[in-house]
């Protein structure tokens, strides 16, 4: 479904390229990769690099589209059925793993989506706009379903059950490091998940009946 990483012979040198700088990009950040590296990775000559895209600013603008238009598949290919199963407890059991789940295996799209999102990146704000949209459709099946109490401001409830579910994304790393074991990987996600759920249904405190004042 995606060509995120020039496994390949089957991908145009412009697309190659495109899908070198991705890699790239999410490794170190655009703006410590030259055009040099671009082209000495891609196994091609800047002059190559620069006929395809003009400049680098070109490149990334090349990059930021596909990564975009990537995004805009995945959120597309998230079925009705596939949330039901996201919030009912299938084998998908967070929004977050439904999500994750679809990326190519060593995919640089989760990394290179972290560092839009740290940076304000207008791409990046687009698809936070679609994640919360499609968090936002989970709480209103949850809420159909009776598994989710009425909000009064569901569109607020949906950022707050989305903040929780990109941590999952965004701190992936450092989690991983901490917990002791990888996040994104099926056993790691259960685990987050079914803590997550617990919360979410149980509470994660205890409220005392105290007596009336």
């Amino acid at each position: 479904m995606f060509s995120d990483l020039p496994r390949s012979g089957d991908l145009t040198a412009k697309a190659r390229i495109r899908d070198t700088a991705l890699q790239l990009f999410a490794e170190r950040g655009p703006e410590r990769v030259t055009v040099r590296d671009v082209a000495v990775a891609a196994d091609v000559s800047p002059g190559l690099v620069m006929h395809h895209f003009g400049s680098k600013a070109g490149l990334r603008e090349a990059v930021d589209e596909h990564v975009a238009a990537s995004f805009d598949a995945i959120f597309d290919s998230l079925t009705d059925a596939d949330l039901r199963e996201a919030l009912g407890g299938g084998d998908a059991t967070s929004l977050a793993e439904a999500f994750v789940g679809r990326f190519p295996a060593g995919s640089p799209l989760p990394d290179y989506l972290r560092r839009l999102w740290l940076t304000n990146d207008p791409t990046g704000d687009r698809v936070f706009r679609r994640y919360l949209a499609v968090s936002e459709r989970v709480l209103v099946a949850m809420e159909e379903a009776g598994v989710a109490r009425p909000s009064k401001d569901r569109r607020v409830r949906a950022a707050f059950l989305l903040v929780n579910d990109l941590a999952m994304l965004l701190l992936a790393r450092q989690l991983s490091d901490a917990l002791g074991f990888d996040l994104q990987t099926p056993a790691g996600m259960a685990a987050w998940a079914g803590e997550a759920v617990d919360v979410y249904s149980q509470g994660a405190f205890r409220v005392e009946d105290r007596g009336e004042p």
